[in-house]
């Protein structure tokens, strides 16, 4: 399980990083959410719900301007967004397939049965992760646990920015401060995964587990980052594929 998340998020990662090669940005603030208005720039007002129609996307902000806390019910509620959508579902399946065939748990065996087992698991990891670092520790904490895009910027600096946040977040407050919701609540769902990963119950797996954990996520707040950008580039090209097939 772990060597295919890990291959997963580096190609999240290569492909973000690549896709900052193709937008140019006028100003490289220093600062995220204090964005000056120009021609050029616009803050996007809503975000994709899911990127490439399938990994879900509720807990992304547009920027840190006009910041407002959220409630203990909208901490709880991004989690449940996140963790019943048919994506994740579909993401679930995905892996689940790829655990039987590599037969990354033995003790799952093959077949439906098998199969079951590991779709079960791997939506388990899902729903675990999202309720203890987007519900269960943010409460606790008062931690605000959205992605605060930067959306503006060299490609560097935003790939650094989105990057960071897997180590610090924001309090409830605005200040900024170390990620702990991050860090305790994908050790808390790695360390409940051990009961049903009968293979995987050793310290170093669990240590190897929590670093792919904050891996994933690190790839998934760079492609949150960078996916608007793609999504205007495609859009571009298809106006213009559009207009060129009308003439």
């Amino acid at each position: 399980m772990f060597n295919r998340i890990s291959c997963v998020a580096a190609l999240m990662i290569c492909f973000a990083s690549l896709s900052t090669s193709q937008e140019a940005f006028r100003k490289d603030l220093t600062q995220p959410g204090v964005a000056e208005k120009s021609e050029d720039y616009s803050p996007p007002q809503t975000e994709s719900k899911r990127m490439f129609g399938i990994i879900p996307n509720y807990r992304t902000s547009p920027s840190l301007q006009n910041y407002e806390p959220l409630t203990i019910r909208e901490k709880f509620k991004l989690a449940a967004e996140d963790s019943w959508d048919r994506g994740t579902v579909a993401l679930a399946v995905v892996f689940a397939t790829d655990g039987q065939l590599t037969n990354g748990n033995r003790a799952f065996g093959q077949g439906a049965a098998g199969f079951s087992k590991y779709f079960g698991a791997s939506y388990a990891d899902f729903v675990v992760g999202n309720y203890m670092t987007e519900g269960i520790f943010p409460t606790l904490l008062h931690q605000d646990p959205r992605y605060f895009r930067r959306g503006t910027g060299s490609g560097l600096s935003r790939l650094r920015y989105a990057m960071g946040q897997i180590f610090w977040t924001h309090s409830d407050s605005g200040r900024t401060q170390f990620n702990y919701s991050e860090v305790l609540g994908n050790s808390t769902a790695v360390a409940t995964s051990m009961a049903y990963y009968k293979d995987n119950r050793t310290v170093s797996e669990g240590i190897t587990g929590l670093a792919v954990q904050l891996g994933v996520d690190m790839a998934a707040n760079v492609l949150k980052e960078f996916y608007p950008d793609l999504e205007r580039k495609l859009s571009r090209k298809h106006e213009r594929d559009a207009i060129a097939m009308s003439h």
